[in-house]
């Protein structure tokens, strides 16, 4: 990588271990819920409170970051996400563990904010599909390796075991902190910090901001409850606690190679028709997932999934990140994230509710509905976003960078 680009690889390499511990603390938090008493809507309620402080959060922190810096939100995300983890394993009750798991969830925000605004900020456009294609292999690293390693700390005494592994994750949160450095580059904008607030409905009413906002919510929605509910999956299929973790990390893995394979795919296919076709398989997959099938065949699944899944998360950040207003880029984002936190709000409570009345396997049917809507927004895309670049503008930092090595 060249030096004008090793921000982005210290940055990959800072979100690879705070998702790695966000990803290892999740399935710990629903066994240890599960080792307090916790049933299926319980599990819900606490996977839906990790999205709850987020949702209200969000937008002001856009603001923020559209009118001042990103880099000050990637270490105060770090401090709460390592928080919320070391806390949830000390808890001894189902409504500390859900107050902690939202502390966690608010520290990933900030994280996600921050980095998505400097990968938007310092990329030029006939850059964005990479970056945030290379940016989110950081994400998929860490959920590759964060349910592997909670599924071999966690053990037959489920109580300790969890908590041991939520204590580690906060530990693996911190390692993050060691890439943080001179990740943004200290050129802000006169217009980013006195140009005048773009009205969020304008933003939201911008052709492809809305569809790019709800695609997102339904793949993250599909990961989020994939990470919660198979461990629930696993307990009444009896598969052990570190086989789960291995299926999770195979979804990962999964979607990592779908990253690395995307620049070829949309020159083939193009942005809109990719973003489609890969919510349609995810769609029928996830409903497979409900079926009573053996091991390896739902590791086939979760592997096909994993690849399908990997596409909505950096195209919708290109998506909107191109469409919306070039002063309120990050108050776009943070729209989008918005909307992820309301699908990760809505989507375990209501998974949890179905649980309940319809049996663990069904939540897998309501993804599969919910992404069939994602792909039929994915055709309806604006043509601008797929493969047609818009003008540099003069303020833009792209046409501002110098192009000799800093």
């Amino acid at each position: 990588m060249s030096p004008s680009r090793s921000w982005l690889l210290r940055l990959v390499i800072a979100f690879c271990f705070a998702q790695a511990a966000v990803s290892m603390a999740r399935p710990a938090v629903s066994y240890r819920a599960l080792a307090l008493g916790a049933d299926e809507r319980a599990i819900g309620v606490i996977a839906g409170v990790y999205a709850l402080l987020p949702l209200f959060a969000a937008v002001p922190l856009g603001r923020r970051t559209d009118h001042g810096r990103c880099a000050p939100l990637l270490p105060f995300g770090v401090v709460l996400i390592s928080g919320g983890c070391a806390l949830s394993g000390v808890a001894d009750s189902l409504p500390a563990m859900a107050a902690w798991s939202g502390v966690m969830g608010l520290g990933h925000l900030c994280f996600v904010i921050g980095a998505q605004s400097i990968v938007a900020r310092q990329s030029a456009p006939a850059e964005q599909d990479r970056n945030f294609g290379h940016f989110t292999i950081g994400a998929s690293f860490g959920q590759l390796v964060g349910p592997m390693a909670a599924g071999w700390l966690i053990g037959g005494d489920m109580s300790r075991t969890s908590a041991l592994a939520l204590v580690v994750s906060a530990g693996v949160g911190v390692l993050s902190l060691a890439s943080l450095w001179r990740i943004e580059h200290r050129a802000p904008l006169p217009t980013r910090r006195h140009g005048p607030k773009v009205p969020v409905h304008r933003i939201l009413r911008t052709r492809g901001v809305p569809a790019g906002i709800l695609i997102s919510l339904a793949v993250l929605s599909a990961t989020d409850i994939l990470t919660a509910y198979l461990p629930v999956i696993g307990e009444h299929r009896d598969i052990a606690p570190v086989t789960v973790g291995l299926l999770l990390s195979l979804r990962a893995a999964a979607t990592i190679a779908c990253r690395l394979a995307m620049p070829p795919m949309i020159r083939l296919l193009g942005r809109t028709a990719l973003l489609a076709v890969s919510c349609l398989l995810a769609a029928l997959l996830c409903a497979g997932i409900a079926l009573p099938v053996p091991v390896p065949a739902l590791a086939l699944m979760l592997a096909a999934l994993g690849f399908c899944l990997g596409v909505g998360q950096p195209l919708s950040m290109t998506t909107v990140v191109q469409a919306a207003p070039a002063e309120a880029r990050s108050t776009a984002l943070a729209l989008r994230l918005t909307g992820n936190r309301l699908g990760q709000v809505a989507a375990p409570a209501s998974a949890g509710l179905i649980a309940g009345v319809a049996g663990t396997a069904a939540p897998f049917v309501m993804l599969g509905v919910l992404l069939l809507v994602a792909a039929g927004l994915g055709t309806r895309k604006s043509r601008r976003t797929d493969g047609e670049r818009p003008p540099v503008r003069a303020d833009h930092p792209a046409a501002q960078r110098p192009r000799s090595r800093r």
